[in-house]
């Protein structure tokens, strides 16, 4: 299935759901109502910050976006390689694939490879829920920045943060680095275990 067609299902999908008009998804995300229209009908190639503040105006994590509806009663517990979807953000070209299968879980496992000298900002968002992240580096180097703190982290190195507050990623060095995300999605007022 073409990628851009599936966002552009998940996102009405989940708009319809939500009971929110393109005017009022626009108002919630800061996405203009044409843009999300054009996103809405697989017209355009939206931008991995556009679409995580459609996300999370959506109250779901960017993850949940790349998930194909499963119509069956029971989902399937297996992904193998070739159904993940692998999408590229346009603006950085940055490869993300979704790993996790279909089945029902509050945990999602995304691979990421960034490009050497691109950077991508998340900005703060209000959320419906609370999104754990952690991120396992498995090769290269990241400069991760998250609210007020900063790392950069090499191969074997792993950062927990929670999508509460701004996220930049930046890739200072001259080849593509490679991570693992996990996320976790908790209702608002429940708290992850210490």
């Amino acid at each position: 299935m073409d990628i851009n067609k599936l966002i552009a299902g998940r996102v009405l999908a989940l708009r319809e759901a939500r009971q929110l008009s393109l005017t009022s998804l626009a108002e919630l995300s800061g996405v203009s109502r044409s843009n999300i229209s054009l996103i809405e009908r697989g017209e355009s190639s939206a931008t991995a910050t556009v679409l995580d503040k459609l996300a999370g105006a959506l109250g779901v994590t960017l993850a949940s976006l790349f998930e194909a509806a499963d119509a069956s009663s029971a989902p399937s517990p297996l992904r193998r390689a070739a159904e993940q979807q692998v999408w590229t953000d346009p603006a950085s070209g940055y490869v993300r694939r979704h790993l996790s299968p279909a089945a029902r879980s509050p945990l999602q496992l995304v691979e990421v490879v960034f490009p050497p000298g691109q950077r991508v900002v998340y900005e703060r968002m209000a959320r419906a829920s609370d999104i754990h992240h952690q991120m396992w580096m498995l090769d290269g180097v990241m400069d991760i920045a998250c609210g007020e703190q900063q790392w950069r982290l090499e191969a074997g190195d792993c950062v927990a943060m929670r999508e509460d507050q701004q996220i930049v990623y930046a890739n200072p060095g001259s080849r593509p680095a490679r991570y693992l995300v996990g996320l976790v999605t908790l209702p608002v007022g429940v708290h992850a275990a210490d």
